[in-house]
């Protein structure tokens, strides 16, 4: 009886070690033949989308066909959005996200982030007449001000948690979101400091990021998996050897510098 026993049980682990090893998302992959990026195409440097030749942009949107191409599988965009971020995760509707995103405590409950590509935090960007009007949260949290916000994500988050007595104004398109402080609509937008120097670059002389070397709180940036060790090993391995040989900073440098 214990010898059965000992069989039954030891077969049920090989089943089990081989259930585990076909369920590998990795694995899954790259028998597809195609990896599918969630991107929202409306966070620049990160991800645009141009709807005149229905092709993505970005930073990482060449970091993920270099993943493609470490992976030797074909590259599938997914848009999404911000509001819908989670739920399209949920989903199950792509395999990693990409695009500027911010790694939370929430997202890290339902998947798994690779190394951190970048740190930073949020800082305000405003015309550069106003710059000076608003270094703090207590210069900026005022009546009359009018704080600008793209709805769904951390941006609308912090906001929300830090303005109490300025105005928040949210507004859909987070493409042209910073033209409505250049016209005067608003007066700021809080945002991350890699998007206020960005937007800063875009417009010379009228937007201007405030203290974007010092933030008012500590963010980093990363890519979100669907839950699968196997996937997440393979992408921090990518990434370390990005970083070494060059790849990832070529990369930053033309969208950055």
């Amino acid at each position: 009886m214990v010898r059965i026993a000992i069989a039954l049980l030891t077969g049920l682990l090989l089943m089990s070690s081989a259930q585990a090893q076909q369920a590998s998302r990795l694995d899954e992959i790259i028998k597809r033949g195609t990896l599918r990026v969630g991107t929202t195409g409306d966070y620049r440097p990160f991800t645009y989308f141009d709807k005149s030749s229905s092709t993505f942009t970005g930073l990482d949107v060449d970091m993920a066909q270099a993943l493609g191409k470490a992976l030797g599988v074909k590259v599938e965009f997914v848009q999404t959005a911000w509001p819908q971020l989670m739920k399209d995760f949920e989903a199950d509707n792509f395999d990693i996200a990409m695009g500027g995103i911010s790694i939370t405590l929430v997202r890290q409950k339902k998947g798994l982030f690779s190394t951190p590509i970048m740190r930073e935090g949020k800082t305000p960007i405003a015309r550069c007449a106003d710059q000076g009007k608003y270094q703090t949260l207590t210069d900026i949290d005022k009546q009359g001000t009018r704080v600008i916000v793209n709805p769904g994500g951390t941006n609308e988050r912090f906001a929300r948690a830090n303005v109490r007595n300025a105005e928040i104004k949210v507004y859909n398109d987070n493409v042209t979101i910073f033209d409505e402080i250049a016209k005067g609509d608003a007066d700021l937008m809080i945002t991350d400091s890699s998007e206020t120097r960005y937007q800063q670059k875009l417009h010379p002389g009228v937007l201007c990021a405030v203290h974007p070397d010092k933030p008012f709180d500590f963010a980093e940036k990363a890519y979100w998996m669907q839950r699968d060790p196997a996937l997440k090993d393979f992408v921090d391995q990518w990434l370390h050897m990005a970083a070494e040989d060059g790849t990832y900073k070529k990369i930053y440098a033309a969208w950055f510098e």
